[in-house]
């Protein structure tokens, strides 16, 4: 297994029909709110990796929920406290977003190492919150989906 982190990921922005939005708190960053997120796999399509950290992150199945590649991409340069995960020389990731739309919100299991709690809120509130600018543009886009 490679050592370091493949700088392609996805966003997952977990959403209801009527624009809660789901939001986790980073455990090694406290006060840093975010959707699922999450590099991909060597060897997995985009959205196997938006299943697979869907469920790592959260407990749910995506599979039983509407799941929508938004064909957004978004390169960004990777923070520095996080640039150690990856190959030598790694500045810059490309993000792709997705989202998963719930009948209503619903609990979740977090990973203890990922996550400290989450909270359902209104899309506005949820962009607000994120201190991620592509994680909050994905959720401003949210109402023309909805």
């Amino acid at each position: 297994m490679n050592a370091h982190k493949v700088p392609v990921s996805v966003l997952v922005v977990i959403h209801t029909a009527d624009g809660q939005v789901l939001l986790m708190e980073r455990a090694d960053a406290p006060g840093f709110w975010q959707s699922v997120t999450g590099s991909q796999d060597a060897g997995e399509t985009l959205e196997q990796t938006a299943i697979r950290e869907v469920r790592e992150e959260t407990g749910l199945d995506a599979g039983e929920f509407e799941l929508t590649p938004w064909a957004i991409e978004t390169r960004f340069e990777i923070y520095a406290r996080w640039r150690h995960r990856y190959a030598p020389g790694i500045t810059h990731n490309t993000e792709h977003v997705f989202g998963l739309k719930l009948p209503a919100p619903q609990p979740v299991n977090l990973a203890p190492r990922e996550h400290l709690r989450y909270l359902w809120l209104p899309w506005q509130e949820a962009a607000e919150r994120c201190f991620s600018p592509s994680n909050a543009a994905a959720i401003r886009l949210l109402p023309a989906r909805l």
